[in-house]
């Protein structure tokens, strides 16, 4: 059978219900996209063809029983370099981790996968630490496009982005410390989901803290609540994470956005340029929005752009993940990682508190526009995806990566679910990204709506060529 790649999450669960297919001849068909999903663009860190046949040879025999484990029975599943998976060395993309030790445990997430019998593939590639919104590092190299391999993949998931785009398993754990899940899934032609701080646990905490949320990328909203309604289930170990949720994420897509105010935002009040050839390709999402019964405004939250107070977070979580490296090791790490480490080292409680004051601003007004609203759409970015191997776009005038994601950070800060939903390509070929914003705890919504899409046809883009 051919075709087995290209099948999502739950077209894969429906097979293996009814016998069509089983775990182990998918499982080969997707290792044998991941190896070449490691040759073209650099996805993986490790892969583990060993262990995934094992693990899907025990799911086929489950389903041969009638006794699935859970709602990911032999669906494979890649997961982030910065999320803990016992067996293995969970190396961030550093040369100053060792790999040495027993690594004996499971993040929550990885776990609840374990638990629910999804069949790990390996670990995909991040930027060292996750500290930056393209994916290249001293440990492993630059992780290039599907579209275009002289692109980036962006970042810092965009290794788990990259293996969805080309049929490398269908499901990813990512993470998304300022757009980490939503970059890479616009540059890449995926969906990816950051949901609202705490609904999925996270331990050990991030060194960048409550501004990083584990999240899905999937290729559509409904294996993205699939995964969610797996991986938002309690650990002890995060005394940050949210109560269970009150029922399936998967249950709660259906029902359109018939009725649902929409204020659609192009370019945040004129503070962001975005390229034409992406702001076409979102208005035409939008105004399918409105077709399917959706009140569109076009109208801006009160959102003065966070940038420093932002970095006063971040820099000072890059020196906190340095803080303990001496000056051998620290020659080792990517120069823009010791740069604001530095940076970070220098800040006073005083700044710290300052910015935790603009961030609290920040999400009070998005919480009051969120009374009038029930969604915010934007693009998810400005641009496609640039030249592979840089942290911004060559001849933009720009410092640091947050000079191009103005859309994605602020949701970080605020804590909102956020997810990037692909809406076409430009004049290259190369993917636009959609971001749909909901109110805190509103995850179910932001899925809803990106599911109306994809079901209208409105989400969606021609997989790349070495995808299909």
């Amino acid at each position: 059978m051919t075709g087995l790649a290209e099948f999502t999450a739950v077209r894969l669960v429906e097979g293996y219900r009814t016998g069509e297919f089983g775990p182990v001849e998918v499982t080969r068909a997707i290792l044998e996209r991941a190896e070449y999903a490691q040759s073209t663009v650099n996805a993986f860190v490790r892969l583990d063809a060993d262990g995934a046949l094992a693990g899907a040879r025990a799911s086929e025999e489950r389903w041969r029983r009638g006794r699935p484990a859970g709602l990911l029975d032999g669906v494979p599943v890649t997961v982030k370099d910065l999320l803990l998976m016992r067996g293995g060395p969970t190396l961030k993309g550093s040369r100053t981790v060792s790999p040495e030790g027993r690594w004996a445990e499971d993040a929550p997430s990885v776990a609840r996968l374990r638990e629910h019998g999804a069949v790990l593939l390996g670990r995909t590639t991040t930027p060292e630490y996750g500290w930056k919104a393209v994916t290249d590092s001293p440990l492993t190299g630059v992780t290039r496009n599907p579209y275009d391999p002289s692109r980036t993949a962006g970042g810092s998931s965009g290794g788990a982005a990259a293996a969805v785009a080309l049929g490398a398993g269908p499901l990813a754990l990512g993470t998304d410390g300022g757009g980490s899940v939503r970059v890479p899934a616009a540059f890449c032609g995926v969906f990816g989901l950051k949901p609202t701080y705490g609904r999925v646990p996270l331990y050990p905490a991030s060194p960048f803290g409550s501004l990083s949320h584990v999240g899905p990328l999937t290729r559509d909203a409904a294996d993205a609540a699939l995964l969610l309604d797996v991986i938002s289930g309690p650990d002890a170990r995060d005394w940050s994470a949210l109560p269970p949720p009150p029922g399936s994420f998967v249950d709660a897509l259906e029902g359109g956005v018939r009725g649902l105010r929409v204020a659609y935002s192009p370019s945040l009040g004129g503070q962001v340029a975005v390229r034409p050839a992406v702001a076409a390709a979102v208005r035409r999402a939008v105004t399918g929005l409105a077709a399917l019964g959706a009140h569109v405004s076009e109208t801006d939250p009160d959102l003065t752009d966070p940038v420093e107070a932002f970095h006063v977070l971040w820099f000072s979580g890059a020196a906190g993940v340095v803080r303990r490296l001496g000056p051998r090791r620290r020659e080792l790490l990517d120069p823009g990682l010791r740069e604001i480490a530095g940076i970070g080292a220098r800040l006073t409680a005083l700044d710290h508190l300052a910015a935790v004051d603009v961030r609290a601003n920040l999400g009070r007004r998005m919480g009051r526009f969120h009374e009038a609203y029930d969604v915010l759409v934007t693009p998810t970015l400005p641009l496609t995806a640039f030249e592979a191997g840089a942290e911004v776009p060559r001849g933009a005038g720009l410092r640091r990566w947050t000079g191009w994601t103005p859309f994605t950070y602020p949701f970080n800060m605020t804590q909102q679910p956020a997810a990037s939903v692909p809406v076409g390509v430009d004049g290259d070929g190369l993917p636009v990204g959609l971001q749909v914003v909901a109110a805190r705890h509103r995850d179910a919504l932001v899925l809803r709506v990106a599911h109306a899409l994809y079901e209208a046809g409105v989400a969606g883009v021609e997989p790349s060529a070495g995808a299909r």
